[in-house]
């Protein structure tokens, strides 16, 4: 049945996005990839014959690099780069409308071909990934203008490039049973789709592309052309070549490749389902294709793919369209990564050059997170610069924790808090904080047995704060090696407790949600740093736990020493035997954790520096198994520390959280204050 219902909302919706949706840039290291790295790449394919390479991560441009006389916006010609932007897009919509499936008989749209005994066993599957048996238009040693009989006749498009490929190409083996790059296979595919849009709104691929990809997301008329500025008509069908004779602009090529990466969805419009998306970059199950003389690559449908690993640096979920002269859009969804590349060849044969003078080397540039993609989380997006809301100017640190009376109690270090300056600045100071994360007032907590003074390391300081059962808990950094404290008044009086004098550096609990509702069993939980100071970065990270109503009893802590086989924490009651719950050498600094209940994930928030080096990490445990849910070597607001997730400011859901963190001067900006930023979660569907 073909789906023709939500196309009217779909494009409503998408022509909003279109217009709101323009390419940012950031840094590398904001995005987790090394400036140095990229550069040696850049210069590299310029002197290999690249007119164009533009490098996207997270939705940001990390990198770009023109030759003379060429831009972002400038067409270049695809050559079979086509096969995907225009084969594999107009298939992919064709597929998702119901139109036809991958394993129909061509023979269906091609009556023609209906009696030939070879012909008649080719399917849509075999056409999209040079399966066919249809020979090629090529003869070794001779340009296309050489070429004699059909196959000049079909690179000429003398009469129609469409009659050759239907009735005088050949079909030299069995449908299916090996892998041979056909051109006029290709131009068959399109032909195909043709014949099912006829007498559809869009009746035919070029206006299919138009109304349903090219102007939704934003690519201008002028950015893009396609089928060598022309059409051709057999069999009373429009048609349209997908096999080359394309001209895409780098912007219009990587628009095409985040709708791709983005499965199907243009910031918020869905213009094709994941479904579609994922059926023609997955593998099809087709024939390898000789690989005696190089690499070749494995197909999905119009699309190249690594699906095997043959690419032996690169995550083996990346997919390609590729052209003559090294043509290339490469999509990694696991690095959330895009690259556009024009020019001439590298050099030797297709895929090698590419590898050894691209491939590796972007992966290198790649600063590589301890632990794999989240396999819930599929990405992480900041509100923008401006809209971080910074008070409490001149103060920073800032753990927090969401109490009985349903407000959120904090410390502060090197600053006055939510109070004017005065001549007294406080290390250690207390604050009360109401409301949500957009209009929330913050008011300080008169201390005097709590309050500590000192700049820096010299001064006492907070790094963990929970309220358990109405009593205030607080962990002190800067005492050798940490201290705990409690308040039964809310704040305004204090106890000192026993210290932690063996790693436990700058420990913080994990919380929970009001009061600590919503715990996983009757612990209460504490991370820290694996070492004695704030100031350092170590190797690791440690885990404590203890019962909810022992927390002021040194000997009821208990550390974790590992996991067995079966993925069960052991325990020791000796703070000298534990071992690593997260490792990331050299890299652990100042972190905090909270459980999200709606995405029922424990979160990880770790500092690797105090420059803005910085991720999130998830895992289904308090003592894991992590993976990355967000991870940058150089955050985009600069030198920032002290990264804390208040759980009264996670939705229901999970999907939007506020950031709590302090950093210095960037620009025109002081972070030096209690900042907050919104943070939207992907989750991968």
């Amino acid at each position: 049945m073909i789906n023709c219902l939500p196309l009217v909302m779909v494009l409503i919706c998408a022509a909003a996005c279109a217009e709101a949706f323009e390419w940012q840039t950031a840094s590398p290291e904001s995005q987790g990839m090394s400036s140095a790295k990229l550069a040696a790449l850049g210069e590299q394919l310029e002197a290999h014959n690249t007119k164009a390479l533009l490098i996207i991560r997270h939705d940001r441009i990390v990198y770009e690099r023109y030759a003379r006389g060429w831009s972002r916006n400038k067409r270049h010609y695809t050559a079979s780069l086509a096969k995907a932007l225009v084969g594999g897009v107009s298939l992919m919509l064709a597929l998702d409308d119901g139109r036809l499936s991958a394993d129909d008989l061509a023979c269906k749209y091609v009556p023609p071909w209906r009696d030939d005994p070879l012909k008649s066993k080719i399917t849509i599957r075999h056409l999209a990934t040079h399966c066919s048996g249809i020979e090629d238009a090529e003869e070794e040693g001779e340009s296309h203008e050489q070429l004699e009989g059909w196959k000049g006749d079909f690179w000429k498009r003398k009469p129609n490039p469409f009659l050759s490929a239907r009735d005088q190409a050949p079909v030299i083996f069995e449908p299916g049973s090996q892998a041979a790059y056909s051109n006029p296979g290709m131009g068959m595919l399109s032909y195909c789709i043709a014949a099912t849009l006829k007498g559809a709104p869009g009746p035919d691929v070029k206006t299919l592309l138009t109304k349903r990809v090219m102007d939704p997301i934003g690519v201008p008329r002028g950015e893009w052309s396609m089928s060598y500025g022309q059409s051709f008509e057999l069999d009373g069908l429009v048609l349209h070549a997908n096999w080359g004779g394309g001209g895409y602009s780098p912007n219009a090529v990587a628009r095409v490749g985040r709708l791709m990466l983005r499965k199907g969805n243009w910031d918020g419009a869905q213009l094709v389902s994941p479904e579609a998306v994922e059926m023609v970059t997955t593998d099809a199950g087709m024939p390898t294709p000789d690989r005696t003389e190089g690499i070749g690559l494995r197909s999905g449908l119009c699309w190249w793919l690594n699906s095997d690993g043959v690419l032996s640096k690169l995550p083996r979920d990346a997919f390609f369209g590729s052209g003559a002269g090294n043509q290339l859009l490469i999509v990694i969804p696991s690095l959330d990564l895009i690259v556009v590349r024009n020019g001439s060849a590298l050099g030797g044969s297709f895929w090698d050059p590419i590898q050894e003078l691209l491939l590796n080397p972007l992966m290198e540039a790649i600063v590589k997170a301890p632990y794999a993609p989240s396999e819930l989380i599929e990405g992480l997006t900041f509100a923008p610069v401006e809209e971080i809301v910074r008070r409490a100017e001149g103060s920073d640190n800032w753990p927090i924790t969401w109490a009985d009376d349903d407000m959120q109690y904090a410390a502060y270090g090197d600053g006055w808090g939510f109070d004017l300056p005065t001549e007294r600045k406080l290390s250690l100071g207390f604050v009360r904080i109401v409301g949500g994360p957009a209009e929330f007032m913050g008011a300080n907590i008169a201390a005097p047995s709590g309050e500590r003074t000192g700049d820096g390391a010299k001064g006492p300081k907070a790094s963990g704060m929970l309220m358990v059962n109405g009593v205030l808990y607080m962990l002190l950094r800067n005492v050798g090696n940490s201290q705990l404290a409690w308040s039964s008044d809310r704040g305004r009086t204090w106890q000192w407790g026993f210290r932690f004098e063996h790693s436990f550096g700058c420990p913080s609990f994990l919380n929970f949600g009001r009061d600590y509702e919503g715990a996983r069993d009757g612990y209460v939980y504490v991370y820290s740093s694996d070492g004695p100071s704030a100031y350092e970065s170590y190797d690791g990270v440690v885990l404590g736990r203890v019962p909810r109503d022992r927390i002021r009893e040194r000997g009821a802590y208990e550390f974790f020493v590992e996991l067995d086989r079966d993925g069960i924490p052991a325990w020791t009651s000796e703070i000298a035997e534990h071992g690593p719950v997260f490792t990331y050498a050299g890299h652990c600094a100042r972190l905090d954790a909270a459980y999200s209940p709606g995405i029922k994930r424990y979160l990880l928030a770790l500092g690797f520096d105090h420059h803005g080096g910085w991720g999130i990490f998830d895992a289904p445990e308090p003592w894991g198994p992590w993976s990355t849910a967000f991870f940058t070597t150089g955050w985009d607001v600069g030198d920032t520390h002290s990264y804390r997730l208040p759980s009264r400011w996670i939705s229901a859901d999970g999907l939007t959280m506020h950031l709590v963190f302090s950093g210095r001067k960037h620009g025109d900006t002081d972070y030096d204050a209690f900042c907050v930023r919104r943070m939207e979660l992907r989750l991968r569907r």
